[in-house]
C-alpha cells in the first residue's frame, strides 16, 4: 500500500509590506506553510539555509536593500530555481517589466490588487509543475481539463470557419469527435491489434476536427446542392480530401508534429474504404490508418442522421443497419463489431458531448499512470502537448489567435499573431497599454468588450469588423470571438477566446487553395472539372463563336511506365503538358483529364484543321529514348453544338476511331461516327458515376 503523505507544502512570501504578506498568508495559510521575508536579503539568507524546503516562492519586484531582479540573480547563479518555483508579485504592469521577469525563471505573476481565487489557482498550477510528491497526481486532473476544454473551443471556433460556407454546422465536426474518441476506445477494449494511449486517442479525436478543411474550396453550390450531385460535381467534392491534405502538408511550421501528422492521415484517407473502393488513393484494409479508419465511420454516421439541404435525417436505427449491411461502404470489420455491439450507447454519448466526458476517463487514465511513473516529467509532458495542440490551431490558418482574461486584465497572444502584429506575447493591462491601443485604433477594444460582456453563456459568440493598424498600414479584419463565463450561479463574465483574420489575406489564401484544388499537381494543367466550368463559361460569354474540343492520349504510355518506371512515365507526361503549353495560346483551356488523357478547347476563325495539324506534331517527338506519340480526337461546335457533354463525348468517339486504325493520328468527329455515339456515352457515363459517394 502506497504511504500518504500529509505534510503541508511550504511557501516563502517575500514583500517588503508587511500588510502585503498578510494578505497572501490568509489565502494561502490553511493549505500550506507560509514563511515571511521582508526583503530581498532575507529571503536571500532563508533559501541558504532552508532551499531544500521551500516549495514556492512569491516574489515582490520593488524592495529595499535587495529587490525582486536581484534575489532572481542570486537564484540562478545558486541554481535554486531550477528546484524552486516563483511567482512574481507586483503592481507594475509594463511588459519590459513582465518580459524580464520571465527571462529569469520566473513561472508566473500575479498582480496587486490581491484576488484570492486568482492567487491559489497561479499557486496550485506551478506547484502542480514542480511537485515531486505523488499526493499531487490528484491536482493534474483539474489543470489538464482546464486546457483541454480551452483547446476545445478553439476547436469549435475553428469548426465555424471551415464551416460557414457549408450547409453543415459546427456540430457536426464535434459530433464527429465525440464519435472518433468513442470508437477508438471500444477498439482499445475489443483488441490488442492497435497499440494506443489515453494520448494517441486525444491526438486523433483532435485531429478528426479538420477532416473536412478541404471543402473550404469547393464551390458553395457544390456544397450547398439541395438535389443529387452530378458526376462532375461528384468529382469536384472528392477533391476536399486531398486538398485539406495539402493545407496540411504545405504548413510553414510543425510539420513533425504528430498531430499534425495524424490531421494529414485523416484528411487525406478518411474516405478510403476497407475493401479498396475508396478514394482518393484506393487503399484497403489496415493500409488505410486506423485514425482515418475510425473517423470515416464516425462522419457517416453522422452525415447519415444529420439533416442535410439535399435530405432529411435518417433514423439512429436504420442509419446504423445502413452501415452493418455495407450500404455506405466497408469498413472494418472490428469497428463495425464495435458499433453493432454498442449502438444503444451512441445517442447518448452525442447527447452527453465528449469534451468533457471523454476528457474527464483521458485525465483519470494519466492520474493513474502517474502514480506509477512519478507526477513531475509526466505532467509537463502533458501540460506541453496541451500547448502544442493550441499552437498547431494557432498557425493551422495564420491568423491572430488570442486569449482575454478580466481578472487579472490581460491578453495573450499566439506567438505567430504578437510578431504579426508587433506586441508582447502577454499584454498586461490591455486598456492602458499604449502600443496594443495603437494598433487597435480608438474605439475598437470599448466595442469588443462591450460584445463580449453581452453574450451570455448559452450564445457566447461574438463577430465584428474592424482596421488593425500595424506594419505602416490599416487592415480590415474580421474578429470572431466566444467568451468564457463560469459555473457560478449567476454566472460570472471571465474573458473570452478568439481570433482576428486579416480580410485581405484571407480572399488570397482561398485563391490560393482554389487554385491548388483546379489543378493538376503533376502537369500543373488543370484538372477536368475546372476545365469543364472553364469552357462552359467561355461558351455562355461568346456564343456565337467557334470552338474546338480536343482529346489525346499518349500511345504506348503503358508499355513506358513498365519497362523504365512510373517514374519516367510521370516524367513523359509533364513533357507532353510542356509541350502542349508551348503550342496553344493563353486564352486557349487545356488539361490533364485524368491518367495519360489530356484535353483541349480553343476558339477558332478559319482553318481549324491547319491549327489542329500544327499542335499534334509538335506533341511528337523523341524524349529520352522513348518516342511521344499521341492519338487525338477532334469535336466542332459547329457539327455537334455547343454543348460540352456533346463535344466532349463526339471528341471522344472520333479518339475511339483513332485507335481502331491504329493510333498515331488525329480525326475530325464526322456524322458517319454517330450511329456508335450512344453506345459509347452510356458505357462512359457508367464509368464515371462509380465509386463511393457517402
Amino acid at each position: 500500500m502506497e504511504e500518504t503523505n500529509t505534510k503541508k507544502q511550504t511557501i516563502l512570501v517575500v514583500d517588503d509590506s508587511e500588510m502585503n504578506r498578510s494578505i497572501l498568508a490568509d489565502m494561502l495559510g490553511d493549505e500550506y506553510n507560509i514563511l515571511e521575508a521582508e526583503d530581498g536579503l532575507e529571503a536571500v539568507s532563508v533559501m541558504q539555509k532552508k532551499s531544500d524546503e521551500i516549495d514556492l516562492m512569491l516574489l515582490d519586484i520593488v524592495m529595499p536593500r535587495m529587490n525582486g531582479f536581484d534575489v532572481l540573480g542570486v537564484m540562478n547563479q545558486n541554481g535554486w530555481i531550477e528546484a524552486t518555483p516563483v511567482i512574481m508579485v507586483s503592481a507594475e504592469s509594463g511588459s519590459p517589466q513582465v518580459e524580464r521577469a520571465y527571462d529569469m525563471g520566473v513561472t508566473d505573476f500575479i498582480m496587486r490588487p490581491f484576488d484570492a481565487l486568482i492567487v491559489r489557482r497561479r499557486v496550485v498550477n506551478t506547484l502542480l509543475l514542480y511537485a515531486k510528491q505523488r499526493r499531487l497526481v490528484s491536482m493534474v486532473e483539474e489543470q489538464i481539463y482546464e486546457k483541454e476544454r480551452r483547446s476545445g473551443m478553439m476547436i469549435d471556433i475553428l469548426s465555424h470557419i471551415v464551416e460557414f460556407r457549408n450547409g453543415e454546422s459546427g456540430l457536426h465536426i464535434l459530433h464527429v469527435r465525440t464519435l472518433t474518441d468513442f470508437f477508438l476506445r471500444l477498439l482499445m477494449q475489443k483488441t490488442d491489434q492497435y497499440h494506443m494511449t489515453a494520448a494517441d486517442i486525444s491526438r486523433i479525436s483532435t485531429g478528426s476536427a479538420l477532416h473536412d478543411i478541404g471543402k473550404i474550396a469547393i464551390d458553395e453550390h457544390i456544397l450547398n446542392k439541395p438535389g443529387r450531385l452530378t458526376a462532375e460535381e461528384f468529382e469536384i467534392m472528392k477533391t476536399h480530401a486531398m486538398v485539406g491534405a495539402r493545407m496540411l502538408e504545405d504548413l510553414p511550421v510543425h510539420q513533425d508534429d504528430p498531430l499534425v501528422q495524424t490531421a494529414y492521415e485523416i484528411c487525406r484517407w478518411h474516405h478510403e474504404r476497407y475493401d479498396g473502393r475508396g478514394y482518393p488513393d484506393g487503399l484497403a484494409g489496415d493500409d488505410i490508418p486506423i485514425s482515418a479508419q475510425v473517423v470515416a465511420l464516425a462522419d457517416v454516421y453522422d452525415a447519415l442522421t444529420s439533416p442535410r439541404v439535399y435530405k432529411a435525417p435518417i433514423p439512429h436505427e436504420t442509419a446504423v443497419q445502413m452501415i452493418l449491411d455495407g450500404k455506405c461502404g466497408a469498413f472494418n470489420p472490428l469497428l463495425l463489431e464495435c458499433l453493432s455491439e454498442n449502438a444503444g450507447e451512441i445517442r447518448g454519448q452525442l447527447a452527453a458531448g465528449s469534451v468533457s466526458k471523454g476528457t474527464r476517463r483521458e485525465i483519470q487514465a494519466i492520474a493513474d499512470e502517474s502514480l506509477h511513473s512519478g507526477a513531475s516529467k509526466r505532467t509537463l509532458r502533458l501540460l506541453d502537448y496541451e500547448r502544442d495542440k493550441y499552437s498547431f490551431f494557432a498557425a493551422l490558418t495564420e491568423d491572430i489567435q488570442f486569449e482575454y482574461t478580466v481578472s487579472p486584465p490581460m491578453i495573450t497572444l499566439s506567438p505567430w499573431g504578437a510578431k504579426k502584429l508587433g506586441v508582447d506575447e502577454i499584454v498586461m493591462d490591455p486598456v492602458n497599454n499604449p502600443r496594443l491601443q495603437q494598433v487597435l485604433g480608438p474605439g475598437v477594444w470599448d466595442r469588443l468588450s462591450a460584445l463580449l460582456h453581452a453574450t451570455t453563456p448559452k450564445e457566447p459568440d461574438a463577430h465584428m469588423e474592424c482596421l488593425l493598424h500595424y506594419g505602416g498600414e490599416a487592415r480590415w479584419h474580421r474578429v470572431i470571438s466566444r467568451a468564457v463565463w463560469s459555473s457560478d450561479t449567476p454566472p460570472r463574465f471571465e474573458g473570452a477566446l478568439g481570433k482576428a483574420i486579416d480580410v485581405h489575406e484571407a480572399r488570397v489564401r482561398l485563391q490560393e487553395m482554389e487554385q491548388k484544388a483546379s489543378t493538376d499537381a503533376m502537369t500543373g494543367l488543370l484538372n477536368r472539372a475546372s476545365a469543364r466550368e472553364r469552357i462552359e463559361e467561355r461558351i455562355a460569354e461568346r456564343p456565337d463563336s467557334n470552338y474546338a474540343l480536343a482529346i489525346f492520349d499518349v500511345d504506348r504510355f503503358k508499355s513506358a511506365n513498365d519497362t523504365r518506371g512510373h517514374q519516367f512515365g510521370d516524367q513523359v507526361l509533364i513533357q507532353v503538358a510542356q509541350r502542349l503549353r508551348r503550342s496553344i495560346r493563353g486564352t486557349d483551356i487545356s488539361c490533364r483529364a485524368g491518367g495519360d488523357e489530356f484535353m483541349l478547347f480553343l476558339e477558332y476563325k478559319t482553318e481549324i484543321e491547319k491549327t489542329i495539324d500544327r499542335i499534334f506534331h509538335s506533341l511528337c517527338g523523341p524524349f529520352e529514348g522513348f518516342n511521344v506519340s499521341v492519338s487525338m480526337g477532334v469535336a466542332l461546335g459547329e457539327t455537334v453544338g455547343l454543348d460540352y457533354e456533346n463535344l466532349f463525348h463526339a471528341a471522344d468517339l472520333a479518339l475511339y476511331s483513332v485507335k481502331q486504325a491504329g493510333k498515331g493520328l488525329y480525326r475530325f468527329y464526322d456524322r458517319s461516327m454517330k450511329g456508335t455515339l450512344s453506345a459509347i456515352t452510356a458505357i462512359d457515363t457508367e464509368a464515371r458515376q462509380g465509386g463511393d459517394a457517402s
